[in-house]
């Protein structure tokens, strides 16, 4: 965890010999993929990476991004994040690793089937979890509560902050210097990112923005609009599995679940009674299986009526292209009111997240009091204490963090450990 000085101020600076601005690619680049639709966003014509490089002669500059995603120590650490249950709950639950991973199949499936550059959804895919705490969403919305002062914290401005600063693997830059397309899709794989009433645009977004603009206010291409279907795919599926596993909720609530009930129901008539596994494995095929194809038929409907020739068009199309068909939309919602009351306010899990936000308060309070109390090379980084570059450092600290080493750390500082 401990942070590494980065690279000189020259060697920041995005330039090159020939003079060529930020976002130029030096050099022969692979081969874009055959087959893709207009409206792809193709490598050819990518905007280039923020310091230049000699591009690979044998990937395309989105497959060179996934491989440096996978490689980065963000991702790794993903393999102990986890999402509702916490680490000691069992072996096999969802961490943001596996999660990722299901992710990335569903945008690879779903690129393929839309004709779009699969190498960039499936970079978008690995990378969409990145930014997110220790302790699932309970770590996010106790660092956010803490740090309200300094901007609070939002997990899609720090996987921006990890993969642009934080991350140290190259001598000549900080990050990974991934290209714009991938860097537009992590920040707005949901769409535009506009100020709102009490909610500004994200201090890390909107200062990488004054640098080298992702154009927040439009709609990102249609492999980030795929990875951001892909998750909520993978998720709704994801939490019935886990959840009847964990015996949060049975075969016969979910039996009068929207949407999944009626798969349910399918399976049973089907089969009569299964093992737990097979029931599981048969529901989650058929119901995976009905999400993706609508996503597929409406999307080629709006592709139809919008009929875009480039990714440009598509960031201008003023909505989303990849999307369910509005009733599709409506069982999803419906579903996911279902997984909210049964699963996540259980008092199994609300009892345990609320101990993992009183963690991440806690150490965050006492690092930004006592810098200290920081490994060597972060508090070097630090203000005075409790002032906010201190804070900043804290929280970026403790964002970086397993659930594992957020338990140790609060063991080496508190002299006590905290049960979940």
């Amino acid at each position: 965890m401990a942070s590494e000085k980065g690279p000189s101020a020259a060697a920041q600076t995005p330039q090159n010999p020939q003079g060529n601005p930020p976002g130029h690619l030096i050099g022969p680049a692979f081969a874009a993929p055959l087959g893709l639709a207009p409206y792809a966003t193709k490598p050819a014509d990518s905007r280039g990476r923020l310091f230049p490089e000699a591009e690979s002669a044998t990937r395309t500059c989105y497959s060179r991004d996934r491989d440096r995603i996978i490689h980065s120590t963000a991702f790794r650490r993903l393999k102990h994040k986890t999402q509702v249950f916490v680490q000691h709950e069992g072996d096999y639950y969802r961490t943001r690793l596996t999660h990722s991973l299901e992710v990335a199949q569903i945008a690879r499936a779903l690129a393929r089937t839309l004709a779009v550059d699969e190498d960039l959804a499936e970079a978008l895919a690995l990378a969409h979890d990145l930014g997110h705490t220790p302790f699932g969403h309970s770590g996010e919305e106790a660092l956010s509560a803490v740090t309200a002062d300094i901007g609070g914290f939002d997990h899609n401005a720090h996987a921006l902050r990890l993969v642009t600063k934080l991350e140290h693997r190259y001598a000549d830059f900080d990050g990974l210097n991934l290209t714009w397309e991938t860097l537009e899709g992590l920040v707005k794989h949901n769409g535009p990112i506009l100020p709102r009433v009490g909610k500004p645009v994200p201090g890390p977004i909107a200062g990488f923005d004054t640098r080298w603009t992702l154009e927040l206010s439009s709609w990102p291409g249609l492999e980030a609009q795929v990875a951001a279907l892909a998750d909520d795919i993978a998720y709704i599926n994801h939490d019935i599995d886990d959840g009847l596993r964990a015996g949060i909720f049975r075969v016969t609530d979910l039996a009068e679940a929207p949407l999944a009930g009626a798969h349910a129901k399918a399976v049973i008539a089907r089969y009569g009674e299964l093992e737990q596994g097979r029931f599981i494995g048969e529901l989650i095929r058929t119901l995976m299986s009905a999400l993706v194809d609508d996503v597929r038929i409406e999307t080629g409907r709006r592709l139809e009526a919008g009929r875009p020739q480039s990714a440009a068009q598509v960031r201008a199309a003023g909505r989303a292209l990849v999307a369910f068909s509005p009733a599709m939309l409506d069982d999803v919602r419906a579903l996911k009111s279902f997984l909210f009351t049964r699963m996540y306010r259980h008092p199994r899990i609300i009892a345990s997240m609320e101990r993992a936000k009183a963690a991440v308060t806690d150490l965050f309070e006492a690092f930004s009091a006592d810098p200290a109390l920081l490994p060597p090379g972060w508090a070097a980084e630090c203000g005075a204490a409790g002032d906010a570059a201190t804070g900043r450092v804290v929280r970026d600290y403790i964002a970086g963090m397993t659930d594992s080493y957020a338990l140790s750390e609060y063991a080496r500082v508190f002299k006590t450990e905290i049960l979940l």
